[in-house]
């Protein structure tokens, strides 16, 4: 199974819905581990599995989002190459930036996806119709998920999430395909 469903009545008609994925970094696109060379240099491990997610989303009209506690010139980069829609580093109160984005753009509940994998990331998954996390999220955020991936964060998880809400909107295939010029 390509991850575990928690909420059996997500329909695939729901997942259509969504316009805007939230995406956290630290421990969904990375291991949450935070690396530091002698100067002082910090580095993320990023997996390029996760590429095909902003690829494919993008493709399929979803508006990418990924907002983090901290601020990185390594993520600064990563998501300029993943074409990422709106970067927002150094959100320490993300509910309330959450609260802003959504009524600045008089987003419906169901248009928003959000994927976290920790506490700081539960009151901003609250304000989403459709929640995911990676495989070694924190017990309270998978008692609140719709999917668990089966992949760790930093491991393709958020490419897992996405592959699996686009094949319930009978998107995947095409997407990837159009993405990666596969005849």
């Amino acid at each position: 199974m390509n991850g575990n469903l928690k909420i059996p009545n997500i329909q695939s008609n729901a997942l259509s819905t969504i316009k805007y994925m939230v995406i956290d970094i630290d421990g969904t696109l990375t291991d949450g581990g935070i690396y530091y060379d002698e100067q002082g240099n910090e580095f993320k491990k990023f997996n390029t599995k996760d590429a095909a997610g902003f690829f494919t989303a993008k493709a399929c009209g979803i508006f990418t989002v990924v907002i983090t506690g901290r601020r990185c010139q390594a993520t600064e980069r990563r998501m300029k190459e993943m074409q990422v829609d709106l970067l927002e580093q150094g959100i320490v109160d993300k509910v309330g930036y959450l609260k802003k984005f959504i009524g600045d753009r008089k987003i419906n509940f169901n248009e928003l996806a959000y994927m976290g994998d920790d506490l700081n990331d539960y009151m901003g998954m609250e304000l989403a119709g459709f929640k995911a996390c990676p495989s070694d999220a924190a017990d309270e955020i998978k008692e609140i998920v719709d999917y668990i991936s089966t992949k760790k964060g930093g491991e393709g998880a958020f490419r897992d999430v996405m592959q699996y809400i686009l094949r319930q909107r009978g998107q995947w295939e095409q997407a990837y395909k159009n993405c990666y010029h596969i005849i």
